[in-house]
Protein backbone atom coordinates (compact mmCIF):
# COMPACT_ATOMS: atom_id res chain seq x y z
CA UNK A 1 0.00 0.00 0.00
CA UNK A 2 1.53 3.18 -1.18
CA UNK A 3 1.73 6.59 1.58
CA UNK A 4 2.07 9.82 0.75
CA UNK A 5 5.65 10.93 1.19
CA UNK A 6 6.59 15.16 0.57
CA UNK A 7 9.82 15.76 -1.05
CA UNK A 8 11.12 19.31 -0.95
CA UNK A 9 12.79 20.39 -4.52
CA UNK A 10 14.00 23.66 -5.34
CA UNK A 11 12.11 24.74 -2.28
CA UNK A 12 8.98 23.34 -3.35
CA UNK A 13 6.85 20.65 -1.83
CA UNK A 14 5.74 17.55 -3.85
CA UNK A 15 3.93 14.66 -2.52
CA UNK A 16 4.40 11.39 -3.82
CA UNK A 17 2.72 7.93 -2.93
CA UNK A 18 5.35 5.36 -2.40
CA UNK A 19 5.08 1.98 -0.02
CA UNK A 20 7.03 1.62 2.65
CA UNK A 21 9.78 -0.11 0.90
CA UNK A 22 10.44 2.30 -1.95
CA UNK A 23 10.47 5.13 0.73
CA UNK A 24 13.74 5.36 1.34
CA UNK A 25 14.98 5.20 -2.52
CA UNK A 26 12.63 7.97 -3.33
CA UNK A 27 13.66 10.71 -0.60
CA UNK A 28 17.81 9.72 -1.79
CA UNK A 29 16.22 10.19 -5.86
CA UNK A 30 14.29 13.37 -4.78
CA UNK A 31 17.81 15.07 -3.12
CA UNK A 32 19.68 13.77 -5.94
CA UNK A 33 17.15 15.47 -8.01
CA UNK A 34 17.32 18.71 -6.04
CA UNK A 35 20.71 18.91 -5.90
CA UNK A 36 21.35 18.68 -9.69
CA UNK A 37 18.65 21.03 -10.40
CA UNK A 38 20.53 23.36 -7.98
CA UNK A 39 23.77 23.00 -9.31
CA UNK A 40 22.30 23.57 -13.42
CA UNK A 41 20.63 26.61 -11.21
CA UNK A 42 23.65 27.89 -9.88
CA UNK A 43 22.76 31.74 -8.52
CA UNK A 44 20.35 32.19 -11.48
CA UNK A 45 17.32 32.40 -9.83
CA UNK A 46 14.83 33.37 -12.40
CA UNK A 47 16.10 30.31 -14.63
CA UNK A 48 12.67 29.22 -15.18
CA UNK A 49 12.34 25.90 -13.02
CA UNK A 50 11.01 23.73 -16.20
CA UNK A 51 14.33 24.31 -18.36
CA UNK A 52 16.15 23.56 -15.17
CA UNK A 53 14.14 20.27 -14.77
CA UNK A 54 14.86 18.90 -18.18
CA UNK A 55 18.54 19.89 -18.16
CA UNK A 56 18.42 18.09 -15.07
CA UNK A 57 16.55 14.61 -16.34
CA UNK A 58 18.88 15.03 -19.66
CA UNK A 59 21.93 14.24 -17.62
CA UNK A 60 20.58 11.76 -15.26
CA UNK A 61 19.67 10.15 -18.18
CA UNK A 62 22.47 9.88 -20.27
CA UNK A 63 24.59 9.03 -16.21
CA UNK A 64 21.97 6.05 -16.20
CA UNK A 65 22.68 5.02 -19.88
CA UNK A 66 26.73 5.48 -19.54
CA UNK A 67 26.66 3.43 -16.62
CA UNK A 68 24.14 1.03 -18.59
CA UNK A 69 26.53 0.72 -21.66
CA UNK A 70 29.18 0.30 -19.11
CA UNK A 71 27.99 -2.52 -17.13
CA UNK A 72 26.95 -4.09 -21.34
CA UNK A 73 30.81 -3.70 -21.88
CA UNK A 74 31.83 -5.50 -18.21
CA UNK A 75 29.15 -8.18 -18.89
CA UNK A 76 31.09 -8.80 -22.39
CA UNK A 77 34.61 -8.17 -20.99
CA UNK A 78 33.74 -11.14 -18.08
CA UNK A 79 31.80 -13.25 -20.69
CA UNK A 80 35.21 -13.54 -23.07
CA UNK A 81 37.63 -14.13 -20.08
CA UNK A 82 35.75 -16.65 -18.49
CA UNK A 83 35.43 -18.33 -22.38
CA UNK A 84 39.51 -18.39 -22.18
CA UNK A 85 39.73 -20.02 -19.17
CA UNK A 86 37.09 -22.53 -20.02
CA UNK A 87 38.85 -23.11 -23.39
CA UNK A 88 42.36 -23.41 -21.29
CA UNK A 89 40.99 -25.81 -18.62
CA UNK A 90 39.28 -28.08 -21.98
CA UNK A 91 43.04 -27.75 -22.87
CA UNK A 92 44.71 -28.64 -19.56
CA UNK A 93 41.95 -31.40 -19.22
CA UNK A 94 42.64 -33.03 -22.30
CA UNK A 95 46.54 -32.99 -21.97
CA UNK A 96 46.34 -34.80 -18.35
CA UNK A 97 43.93 -37.08 -20.30
CA UNK A 98 45.92 -37.95 -22.82
CA UNK A 99 49.20 -38.84 -20.40
CA UNK A 100 46.87 -41.88 -18.64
Amino acid sequence: MSDPVSVKILDREFTVGVDAEGREGLMAAAHLLDARMREIRGNNKMAALDRVAVLAALNLAHELLQLKNGDQSQSQEISNTLGEMNRKLDGLFDTLAARQ
